[in-house]
Formats: C-alpha cells, structure tokens, sequence
C-alpha cells in the first residue's frame, strides 16, 4: 500500500512537471488517481462495461439476433468456427472510445495502459472457468517495433497485467505486413504462418489485444498456441470495429 501511494503522488509529481491532461478532454489534471490513469474523474467513469448479450462467435453485441449475430452467420464455415474458444470484446471503436485509443496509441497517454490494465482484469475475471492460474498472452508487437518505435501499447499493459495475474510471453511474430494497411481478404492470410510459439504454452489460457477487426490476428495466434499444445484459447480485446 506504501508503495501505491508512494506511485500515486508520483504520478501526480510528474502531470505537474509535463503535464498531459485528460486523454479525452484535456482538462488538467489536479488529483492523484486522475494523474494515475490519465483521465480525469468526470471521463473515466463515462467508459462502464456492458452487461448486454454478446455473440458465440465474434463477441460483438447482439441486437435482435439469438446467440450469434447477422454477420457471423453469413461467414463461411472456416470464419465461423474460430480457433479461439471464446472472444470478449470491451468496447466499440468509435467516438470517445476511439479517442482514448488513439490518445494511448498515437499520443502516447502511457497512463491509460493502467485504465486499460483494470478493465482488462474486471472482464477476466467473468470468462468462463477462469482462475487465478490461467496466464494472459500478450499479441506480439511486429519485428523491431519496439526498437523503433520505444515501446509496444500491448506490452505495456502486460507489464501492468502481470503484477495481478500470470503472463506468458509465449507467441512471436515474423515480419509480415501490417495489418491495418490491408483489406480484408488480406488479413485473413497476411499472418498465417508469421505467427510462432517460442515456448510451450500451458493448457488453458487467454489471448490479449487491443483491437479486434476481423478477429485474424487473435485466430492465428491461438491456432499456433493450440498446435503447440494448448487445449482451450480465450479472447479478449480492448476495442473492436
């Protein structure tokens, strides 16, 4: 707890000396646990999880439809029947919430990863058959990001993730093209393959990411894990479009 407090007054010591504001708004930051997650109060509690049905398949919202929605019905049976077991997705990409990404992301709000880290773990902690013993899996960054770049936005969370519950860094990726340049026939190929276990993952774990597009990414990553040996492969995801 000390040492919480010690962190906190730190945070707060340093939006003082380079202040960043709100990821969302702007509005300065005055308070410790505002400076802590990067958010003033009135902002961060406009982000609730939702409670409604999600889909079987894809876990995106349902609204009128029963267990699975309109658009995994019209998937071929390959895209239906996903390697992962299950997907939770937190939030749509859209408005407010894509600011906060992109805030994370692009402007490099390095606190959020601390908000993200606390939904992440209040959404876990309703997947099916969790325990304390299932390890999180970070998606793997691309070859040299983080050389490049200073960081990675999924490593960062899992750094945070890691202090409440196991994280195997278990997959790797190869060079590839970046998803987020390519349509959609091309994600669903552009990893296959480029996707690696470097590790032996235990039997039943979750898969974390920020963003769930297509759902390609998350599919590749917990086919390798399964082929490596994992028997049962959870989801999750920050946002989705």
């Amino acid at each position: 707890m000390k040492t919480l407090n010690i962190a906190l007054k730190l945070s707060l010591l340093k939006e003082y000396l380079f202040p960043a504001g709100c990821a969302v708004c702007g509005r300065t930051l005055f308070d410790e646990h505002e400076a802590w997650f990067g958010l003033c109060v009135d902002c961060a509690g406009g982000f609730p999880l939702s409670q409604e049905p999600r889909c079987a398949v894809c876990g995106r919202p349902l609204i009128s439809e029963a267990e699975i929605c309109m658009n995994c019905r019209k998937k071929t049976p390959d895209e239906a029947n996903p390697d992962y077991d299950d997907m939770t997705l937190l939030y749509p990409y859209i408005g407010r919430t894509q600011t906060l990404l992109r805030s994370y992301k692009f402007g490099k709000h390095r606190a959020l990863a601390r908000f993200f880290s606390e939904k992440l773990l209040s959404s876990i902690s309703g997947i099916n058959c969790f325990t304390e013993k299932i390890p999180c899996v970070p998606v793997p960054p691309r070859p040299g990001k983080i050389k490049t770049a200073g960081w990675d936005q999924i490593e960062c969370i899992a750094k945070i993730l890691e202090k409440s519950m196991p994280v195997m860094r278990c997959l790797k990726r190869l060079s590839s093209k970046t998803q987020k340049e390519l349509g959609k026939s091309e994600r669903l190929t552009n990893l296959q393959g480029r996707i690696i276990c470097i590790k032996k993952p235990p039997e039943e774990l979750i898969i974390f990411d920020d963003v769930f597009t297509t759902g390609s990414t998350m599919n590749v990553c917990a086919k390798t894990l399964k082929e490596s040996g994992a028997k049962k492969v959870h989801g999750i995801c920050l946002f989705y479009d």
